[in-house]
């Protein structure tokens, strides 16, 4: 399954499985949007299945937008799976 990106009043919002092969993608894509906004704010609620490598590439990109003084949020904190990736990874306090 692939993940869709929907934008809807200023939020990014991931549906779908979040993993490896297409997290890729998102990264790329959000790299993209980085370079002309002042921030970005990201939705994992929808996300059915989260990989370790998906949740490591997801706080990559907070860290990044961090670096570059942008924010970066990241909703997710109601989402058992991604909460449980976030844990794993002991980041759990970047979720909103």
């Amino acid at each position: 399954m692939a993940i869709q990106i929907t934008y809807d009043g200023g939020v990014y919002e991931i549906k779908g499985l979040l993993n490896s092969q297409n997290s890729v993608y998102l990264e790329n894509h959000l790299n993209t949007l980085m370079v002309d906004s002042s921030g970005i704010v990201l939705s994992l609620e929808k996300v059915t299945a989260i990989d370790q490598y998906a949740a490591k590439s997801v706080v990559a990109l907070h860290v990044k937008a961090e670096e570059k003084h942008k924010m970066f949020y990241i909703i997710g904190r109601k989402n058992k799976n991604v909460v449980d990736q976030f844990n794993a990874l002991h980041h759990s306090n970047l979720l909103l």
